[in-house]
């Protein structure tokens, strides 16, 4: 018989990744962090709570594991084939020298993988093996880091489960650096994943470490990759995205900071006969390779076509500095403005352009 919660409600959601992990984890108790206030009831955090195990293999790490995106009480929602979001997250960290299993566990990862949870209940997008995500800063904060990114991936010993509100995946977070990101941009997640693994052994986040892509045998197999399949990012989020029409000329005002990612992604889409979708706050634009140059805007998106001609301008002109760049046929030019680096406090760190 299901436990009971609090309500009466049975935790049949809750007791299958119990059961999943004690599967993994036989006779361990783990360190479970619970909500004082759940977010049902308002409160901030709104996972209802996080567990933390021991694991030795492939090293020494703590892994976490989430509660909360599924449906862990009574079935709510329409879909019966999913639980909830569909998903918990796993996240694993690896253990500082002479640390063990009766050791103090690390809390920042409890704060980010709320942080996380915050960005999915506000926004309802959700994550897929093979999403990637800004954390906008290093992802501990207050520690010297190169990690600023997390990749999705499925959780290498924790496959997808059936409970009775349906079926949910474990998928991983793990931190990359700006490097790493950068590759996975110019050709998949899960490619780029794929070829660090035999050097990042589950996937397990080190903090301290370096970007593995300053191993030449790396950086040679992931940019053979990007050159064969072409970049799987076919959206692009940028703090900057604007435009204004002045006559028959259409200003595409791009921040300088964003402005690298862009040149370098058009032509491992466009090239592949594959869109890039630039989005911004309240605006979309859309990349599309053709054989001629257009261009079609309304209030919040545009479409534009690029020849080859034009595509190859934009990569020999456009400079991540500010200033105007004016291209081929007089009626699209590129306006580039600074973009502001801010810390994990908000505060403006430096000026890009």
């Amino acid at each position: 018989m299901d436990r009971q919660d609090g309500d009466g409600t049975g935790t049949a959601g809750w007791d299958a990744i119990n059961a999943a992990l004690c599967a993994l984890y036989p006779g361990q108790e783990p360190r479970h962090y619970g909500t004082l206030v759940s977010h049902t009831l308002g409160g901030d955090d709104p996972l209802d709570g996080i567990s933390v195990y021991w694991s030795e293999l492939p090293c020494p790490h703590w892994h976490y594991v989430t509660y909360g995106f599924s449906e862990l009480y009574g079935k709510q929602s329409d879909d019966p084939q999913e639980s909830g979001f569909g998903f918990e997250l796993t996240f694993r960290l690896a253990a500082g020298e002479g640390a063990g299993r009766v050791g103090e566990v690390p809390m920042w990862p409890l704060n980010l993988l709320q942080n996380v949870a915050r960005y999915v209940f506000g926004s309802g997008n959700v994550f897929e093996a093979g999403h990637h995500l800004d954390a906008n800063g290093p992802i501990a904060l207050d520690v010297d880091t190169q990690l600023r990114h997390l990749a999705v991936v499925a959780d290498p010993r924790l496959p997808a489960i059936d409970t009775p509100n349906g079926r949910l995946d474990f998928l991983q977070m793990v931190g990359m650096t700006d490097e790493e990101m950068a590759a996975i941009r110019r050709w998949s997640t899960l490619g780029v994943m794929a070829a660090l693994e035999p050097a990042m052994p589950s996937w397990i986040t080190v903090l301290e470490r370096a970007s593995l892509l300053r191993d030449p045998a790396l950086a040679a197999q992931v940019e053979a990759g990007s050159r064969r399949e072409g970049s799987s990012t076919g959206m692009l989020f940028v703090d900057t995205l604007d435009w204004s029409v002045d006559g028959v000329r259409t200003t595409l005002v791009l921040g300088a900071g964003q402005v690298e990612s862009v040149l370098e992604l058009l032509p491992l889409r466009l090239h592949h006969d594959r869109p890039l979708v630039v989005l911004g706050r309240e605006r979309q634009w859309r990349f599309e390779p053709g054989t001629a140059d257009d261009l079609q805007l309304d209030d919040d998106g545009a479409r534009c076509v690029l020849s080859d001609a034009t595509l190859a301008a934009m990569l020999e002109e456009i400079r991540a500095e500010r200033g105007v760049y004016p291209l081929p046929g007089g009626r699209l030019q590129v306006e580039v403005v600074p973009t502001q680096l801010r810390d994990g406090r908000g505060n403006v760190i430096r000026e890009i352009g």
